[in-house]
């Protein structure tokens, strides 16, 4: 049983579920546990703790062969199978031992996708209904599976993800050719219909039994294809909007595997692409801004030196300065060093008076970033000298700066061959601070 846990965790770490559970479930008597929504995650919740999932495939045996997954069939991994009953069995006992505090399940291919959802189902069962197990749980739903079982799988399930994996069918008939982007979007369009659904039963039966509360979210390899940020973000945008997703993960891509069609397996992940994704992503869900005021086909592509909403503050300096005592809440938000509480605390304090920049820092705004976009009672900081090289460097993070190459500095040595040339002759006149030698240049 270790072997097979030892195999089937390592071969789960790439996929990315760190997210808050939005589930809220109490304990009842005779049930194991309970689920809060306030953050089931792999690192922090919300009040502080720490909290892990088991995070575990059923299988990494594979009948798909994508180019990409370390688990695909034609890669030489170890192989290994966890029955439902041993899945529930190892679930509950890390429970009981206070290891974990919910379960993230997904799995390759076994046989046909309609045969693993069955097991995954036969898992879930014992869970909730043989040892009343009340727990989060997170499923990767199979693309390709019945509806049938899909519907079962999400009464089961806190939350359900659709991996989209690459962003463009292109890259997907290129790298999964097993898979489609019908195969895909089909299920993400039948969870959000079930829990459009449940959400009606709901409001007509108090007991009825809920579809994936904590709603459904998907994943996206970043650097494995030659896609483009705009390209990605803009099927993100698409994805909130048209099937309701609560996040969009991104996984920068590990090269795990050699193939011609992928990079080399010495290439780093782009992990600050995935950064700058992650922060545009957040700019989609709580800032109002839309993809296409970020990116666009001439600028595809983040700048890796400044985060999203810096780049577009600096390429939109027509929008500024803001005077913060009369500019609405969606101006505020896209004022760079204002975030959603402060621009939230600024609407509510300047209901009691006027607000100056001392105010402004006592409510949390970083004046570092802001004071070049911001007016207070119509006049900017006082002392404050705007100029291109000053505004790049104030706007970019402490780790930003350390990335542009710093000048190189020499220290003055009197051993250096250039300086003993320069130095008179044995019995010579030294030169003094009136004499030609050192008017003409000739002193270093």
């Amino acid at each position: 049983m270790m072997e097979k846990l030892e195999i089937l965790t390592a071969s789960a770490k790439y996929d990315v579920a760190c997210t808050s559970s939005g589930s809220d479930r109490k304990g009842q008597p005779g049930g194991m546990g309970n689920a809060v929504s306030m953050g089931i995650c792999h690192s922090f919740a919300a009040d502080g703790r720490c909290i892990s999932l088991l995070k575990v495939l059923m299988t990494n045996g594979c009948v798909y062969d994508c180019a990409y997954c370390v688990n695909r069939k034609s890669n030489a991994t170890p192989r290994a199978a966890l029955s439902p009953e041993e899945l529930a069995d190892l679930t509950m006992q890390f429970y009981r031992r206070n290891y974990i505090e919910g379960l993230f399940l997904s799995s390759g291919i076994m046989r046909s996708p309609d045969y693993t959802t069955e097991q995954m189902i036969a898992a879930l069962d014992l869970l909730r209904n043989t040892y009343q197990f009340r727990g989060y749980i997170h499923v990767k739903a199979i693309p390709g599976a019945d509806e049938v079982l899909l519907s079962r799988l999400g009464l089961l399930a806190d939350r359900m993800s659709v991996n989209i994996e690459l962003p463009s069918q292109e890259s997907l008939g290129l790298l999964a050719p097993d898979k489609s982007k019908a195969s895909i979007l089909k299920p993400m369009s039948l969870i959000k219909e079930k829990i459009n659904e449940n959400r009606s039963d709901l409001v007509k039966y108090n007991h009825a039994p809920r579809f994936a509360p904590a709603g459904q979210s998907t994943q996206m390899i970043i650097g494995a294809t030659p896609d483009t940020d705009f390209r990605i973000l803009t099927l993100t945008e698409g994805l909130y909007r048209k099937y309701g997703l609560k996040r969009v993960f991104f996984s920068a891509y590990t090269p795990v595997v050699e193939h011609s069609l992928l990079p080399a397996l010495d290439t780093k992940p782009p992990l600050l692409r995935e950064h700058r994704l992650y922060q545009a992503d957040w700019l989609l869900r709580f800032y109002g801004f839309q993809a296409h005021e970020l990116l666009d086909e001439a600028v595809p592509n983040f700048n890796p030196l400044l985060d999203p909403k810096c780049s577009w503050a600096v390429n939109h300096r027509e929008e500024f300065p803001v005077e913060i005592n009369r500019a609405p809440y969606e101006q505020l938000l896209r004022v760079p060093g204002i975030g959603v509480r402060s621009a939230q605390r600024i609407v509510k304090a300047r209901r009691a008076g006027t607000l100056d920049f001392a105010a402004l820092k006592k409510l949390g705004v970083v004046l570092k970033r802001a004071q070049f976009f911001i007016t207070c009672k119509g006049k900017m900081l006082e002392g404050l000298k705007v100029g291109e090289h000053t505004l790049l460097r104030s706007l970019m993070s402490g780790q930003e700066l350390g990335r542009i190459e710093p000048p190189q500095y020499e220290q003055l040595t009197l051993f250096d061959d250039f300086y003993l040339a320069a130095l008179p002759a044995a019995g010579a006149a030294v030169p003094t601070a009136g004499s030609a030698a050192l008017k003409g240049g000739e002193w270093p």
